[in-house]
């Protein structure tokens, strides 16, 4: 990879930034970045090989710190999630019971033998889509309290199940694998809490803000990488490790010093990066060459939407279940896995993120009607 290649992937990943300017569409940024990658890569012009070790290795670090982010957003403090714990935690069960009987009846219908890793897209949610979106279009009141955990709690489950629905056969080795992960980000929150109780946080903070040296930054960028090896050693994705240390961040409370410096090297280049490679890595021809794969793409992405909708049944509006339906990390993560280790059939990997790209079409819709049936504020 030369610099001329490196130059060229942050430009056409400005896309994304530009997706954002018309107003009232609210289109993420990652929609501008994948289309961009497929424009240089396999499908497109071919001017970057996304094969390439240096491009490749650049693109894990920036799914590393995509999935950290995408941790640091559950609102684990929130003290109101509390109260709705119970709630969302049924929804999210009852969406995987829906999730489990779409995914064998897809999987049978194509054939593919993925029952598992379809229930599993089906009944993801996700947490960096959601959340903002709930922030930006200004949506209150209890029932969006409910949904909260729900997404957090899908998001959560479906990133651990992911690599153990995704190759079945190593299940045991991969669960293995997934607990060690999860244990050693469970030892870093209690280093973490120790260190916030203490005070050394702060001491070290002010410290870095002094010298100018960013600390912070370095040692969480340290743990990072330290958990992403623990998850390549053991054979789990790297979304696993990034996902755990970020919710262990959120859980002590992410410094708003570090949330910044984490902003710029995450979605100033790493993250933009990653999203450009996982679609010049796509090959759209494929879904050409093999039409049944636009089909399961649209099936997938219309049964998660069903399957979340149906908690209308339990009292939720419909729009809030659709906006849980929208996915980012699962979907990615089983493409970029199952493109790694060559467990997908070719045209499938495109199809999973089409279906993504479904969901989140319609939950931005959805949450847009829903944010204008809800009252004005008072005053």
């Amino acid at each position: 990879m030369s610099f001329a290649t490196l130059a060229l992937v942050v430009v056409v990943g400005l896309l994304g930034p530009l997706l954002i300017l018309p107003r009232g569409l609210r289109l993420p940024v990652i929609l501008g970045e994948l289309a961009a990658g497929i424009v240089i890569g396999s499908t497109g012009l071919r001017l970057v090989d996304p094969s390439d070790a240096t491009f490749t290795f650049l693109a894990d670090i920036g799914f590393a710190l995509v999935m950290f982010v995408a941790g640091s957003h559950v609102p684990i403090r929130d003290p109101r999630i509390l109260h709705s714990l119970r709630t969302g935690a049924l929804r999210a069960v009852a969406v995987g019971v829906i999730a489990a009987a779409l995914g064998a009846g897809i999987a049978a219908w194509f054939g593919t033998g993925h029952a598992a890793l379809y229930a599993v897209l089906i009944a993801s949610s996700s947490a960096a889509l959601a959340l903002p979106m709930v922030d930006a279009l200004g949506l209150t009141g209890p029932r969006v309290l409910d949904a909260l955990p729900q997404i957090a709690i899908a998001d959560a489950a479906c990133i651990v199940a992911l690599p153990l629905a995704i190759e079945p056969g190593r299940a045991g080795p991969a669960a293995l694998g997934a607990l060690a992960v999860i244990a050693c980000a469970v030892v870093v929150f209690l280093l973490l809490r120790a260190a916030e109780r203490s005070g050394g946080r702060e001491r070290i903070e002010a410290w870095s803000k002094r010298h100018r040296v960013a600390l912070e930054l370095r040692i969480n960028l340290a743990v990072l990488f330290a958990l992403a090896a623990l998850a390549t050693l053991t054979h789990v994705s790297i979304m696993l490790a990034g996902f755990t240390f970020g919710m262990a961040v959120a859980a002590v409370g992410e410094p708003r010093r570090l949330a910044r410096q984490l902003f710029a090297i995450s979605d100033g280049f790493f993250g933009p990066l990653f999203f450009v490679w996982l679609g010049a890595s796509l090959n759209l021809r494929e879904l050409a060459a093999n039409p049944r794969f636009v089909l399961l793409g649209i099936v997938l992405g219309l049964a998660a939407i069903a399957a979340h909708a149906a908690m209308r049944a339990t009292g939720q509006p419909i729009g809030l279940g659709i906006l849980a339906a929208a996915q980012l990390g699962v979907p990615v993560g089983a493409a970029t896995l199952g493109t790694q280790l060559d467990l997908l059939a070719p045209g499938e990997a495109p199809a999973l993120l089409l279906g993504a790209l479904i969901t989140i079409g319609v939950a931005s819709i959805a949450a847009g009607r829903q944010a204008r049936a809800q009252p004005a504020p008072s005053g």
